[in-house]
């Protein structure tokens, strides 16, 4: 072994600790930020060719790694806005420049110049737009992806298309002989009625006034007609303006199930047509009990706040407490996230070691589920990283001394010849 030679493996230890601490410095400097995954320096040996009585020291090389597939604990916060993933998966962000990348920091905020949620690096989480319906989603990619914008959204109005009405019809009550709500007569009878709240397509609100009238004991039958009530006699009631909206005739077995056709399809004034689920009517020895009364649509109306669900479903809520889903947030995979490449701003971005980029939600293929009210915090731990930070500086010292002896050797040889 030459003396140059041992100062060159010293050299090596001394760098390579130099790494170490560098990555110690940097994870204890990030301990306290979002998402942040900790990196450590590992090393292999470097081993030159000797001969039988010669032995030639190498070097250290070093790689650095990180653990980005380890998860980390969950910091609660009082902000909807806040995100993290409690399993596998990325969020998919942008930079200024449109170039996509993957992330676990969800501490996201609403940028007041674009109205976008960012995190505190100025990534814009990225998602699907499901207003129009379920988006087309590329398995392979980030196309369709737009950033998630939740400033100064307003509610549009959605005229009423389907809804649902279910209530238990007394059996007890008599049978109806004169005139029904369908006559539209001013002596029509009923025995039961209800009211539905629907929306036309600007928005206004329609009340249905639903009756429903006992026509026969056998075989059982009732009769459901709607009528809307801007048409209802002065002080309410018959004779309505217009004749009813439809009809629809209800049929119950023996045991007080519904038999006949399980809907009843109307034309909403100014709107579109609704197709209104009677599949859980019944009449049983009770009294008039109304079980499901849902329409869908809503008026024009500000958003009061925004919610996230596990699903990743962002949804506003209008100042009526109804929410209508805006995005859907996707969460990205790759095979080996270890490998995948670290960029400032805690995001990552896919390598051929990582494998590519494949795109699914929560709750599906083993992603995790999404927390709302919540970031992820770093996976550092700091009694590991000062335990580590003591022993690279102690073997930093000791690489220095081999150095040391080395010079103080050539010193020895150099004067030799004096």
């Amino acid at each position: 072994m030459s003396l140059y030679g041992m100062m060159r493996t010293g050299v090596s230890g001394m760098a390579a600790q130099s790494n170490k601490l560098s990555t110690i410095g940097d994870n204890i400097a990030n301990s306290g930020t979002a998402g942040y995954k900790r990196a450590s320096a590992e090393f292999s040996t470097l081993l030159l060719q000797s001969g039988p009585g010669e032995y030639n020291s190498g070097a250290v090389n070093t790689a650095v790694r990180h653990s980005i597939s380890q998860q980390g604990a969950l910091n609660y916060s009082t902000s909807a806005t806040d995100l993290a993933i409690q399993g596998n998966g990325f969020f998919l962000v942008s930079d200024p420049n449109g170039t996509s990348y993957l992330s676990r920091a969800g501490s996201f905020t609403v940028d007041a110049a674009s109205g976008n949620l960012v995190n505190t690096a100025g990534f814009t989480l990225m998602g699907y737009d499901i207003t129009g319906g379920d988006p087309n989603v590329v398995l392979n990619g980030a196309g369709g992806l737009q950033p998630v914008r939740i400033a100064d959204v307003r509610l549009a109005a959605n005229p009423s298309r389907d809804g649902a009405f279910a209530a238990n019809l007394p059996s007890a009550d008599a049978v109806v002989t004169g005139n029904t709500p369908a006559t539209n007569a001013a002596d029509a009878s009923f025995s039961q009625k209800s009211s539905l709240v629907t929306f036309d397509n600007l928005g206004g609100e329609v009340t249905l006034d639903i009756y429903l009238t006992k026509t026969s004991d056998s075989p059982i039958a009732w009769e459901m007609t709607a009528f809307d009530r801007a048409d209802a006699a002065v002080g309410g009631g018959f004779p309505y303006a217009n004749a009813a909206l439809t009809t629809q005739t209800l049929d119950f077995d023996a045991l007080g199930n519904l038999t006949s056709t399980a809907s009843m399809v109307l034309d909403v004034p100014g709107g579109q047509t609704l197709t209104l689920d009677l599949a859980g009517m019944t009449q049983l020895a009770d009294r008039y009990t109304p079980l499901t009364a849902t329409v869908d649509g809503n008026a024009p109306s500000s958003v009061s706040s925004v919610t996230i669900d596990k699903d990743g479903v962002v949804s506003a809520v209008d100042l009526n407490g109804r929410k209508s889903a805006l995005y859907k947030i996707p969460l990205a995979f790759v095979t080996s996230p270890d490998n995948l490449d670290p960029k400032a701003g805690n995001v990552f971005e896919t390598t051929r070691e990582s494998g590519g980029l494949q795109i699914g939600f929560a709750n599906e293929g083993g992603l995790g589920t999404m927390v709302s009210g919540a970031t992820e915090r770093s996976n550092v731990d700091m009694a590991s990283e000062l335990t580590e930070m003591i022993s690279a500086q102690r073997d930093y010292t000791a690489n220095s001394k081999v150095f040391q002896t080395g010079s103080e050797l050539l010193d020895v040889l150099m004067s030799l010849k004096r």
